[in-house]
């Protein structure tokens, strides 16, 4: 099972046809990437952006890249995991997925390509039958590294609006949402096409924090800052992480297994989720300080 303590904050979803952008990402605060084959390109770019996509992927630092290839059900589809198999991505993100075997089918093109074993799959959770079918989705591999919510084709296809709350879709997230950490797998919440609704936005980030999502994907880099602050853990929380793995390593020491620390009880899995706090705000930094020596490099 992959940890999901590496940043996840925001990932922005990057044009593949456009080398511009392409470019431009380098540049960009966002945890993660993802080069887009699928629905930001065009039928008639779909080669040239495969190409130009692979050359790029290894070109971003610390930052997580994911490739969304086109389905394999598309005549693009085979041939974008090859390519994606054989470069410097972190992980190919799948279309529409709807089955394990849907899953098995891509690694098994992965592994003919000759994928390194570090190089996860992703699946896109866009359908009412991808919904229904997360838990065997998710334990299909143990390649298999996140899920992705992809919430304007689920609410396309399930007739519903597009509410501040996501009622509508609640019960599709939390499906998802409980077979990721079923299968200690990331998951990604959906995009918020609104770009001119600040608030709106960083509600749904604390909506999706407050669920239990890693991280949001992104349409636009104006809303790196907003995703990054609402999914990072705060100075108070990582302060009080630190203070009781220390009281509890040392009441273990003594021989305990809970100890009080400013009246609240601890034990051991208060400890195990401060430990992942502490380890996620460390990477924050480390990913920060990478992008900052990154640029004075230039």
């Amino acid at each position: 099972m992959v940890p999901t303590v590496r940043p996840r904050r925001s990932v922005l979803y990057m044009p593949g046809s456009n080398p511009r952008a392409l470019e431009k990402a380098r540049t960009l605060a966002a945890d993660g990437l993802i080069l887009d084959l699928e629905d930001a390109t065009a039928p008639d770019a779909k080669e040239t952006a495969r190409d130009a996509v692979c050359a790029m992927a290894g070109r971003y630092g610390k930052r997580e890249v994911l490739i969304r290839v086109n389905g394999l059900d598309t005549r693009w589809g085979h041939d974008d995991i090859q390519a994606a198999a054989r470069s410097a991505c972190d992980g190919i993100l799948l279309p529409k997925v709807e089955s394990a075997d849907m899953v098995r089918r891509a690694e098994a093109i992965m592994t003919a390509a000759g994928a390194p074993a570090t190089m996860g799959l992703w699946c896109m959770m866009e359908t009412p039958r991808g919904i229904l079918e997360a838990a065997a989705i998710a334990g299909a591999t143990a390649r298999l590294h996140g899920l992705v919510l992809g919430t304007s084709d689920l609410a396309k296809d399930l007739h519903c609006a597009h509410t501040r709350e996501r009622q509508p879709m609640i019960t599709a997230l939390g499906l998802c949402l409980l077979a990721a950490r079923a299968n200690g797998l990331a998951i990604l919440d959906g995009v918020y096409l609104d770009l001119n609704d600040d608030e709106g936005f960083a509600y749904a980030c604390r909506q999706g924090a407050d669920l239990g999502f890693d991280g949001k994907t992104l349409i636009h880099p104006k809303t790196i800052a907003a995703a990054n602050a609402a999914f990072a853990p705060s100075e108070a929380e990582v302060d009080w992480s630190r203070r009781i793995i220390a009281a509890h390593t040392e009441a273990l020491a003594e021989g305990k297994a809970v100890v009080v620390v400013e009246g609240k009880l601890v034990e051991n899995l208060h400890v195990e989720n401060a430990r992942r706090l502490v380890a996620l705000a460390e990477r924050i930094t480390e990913l920060s300080d990478a992008l900052k020596t990154q640029e004075s490099n230039g």
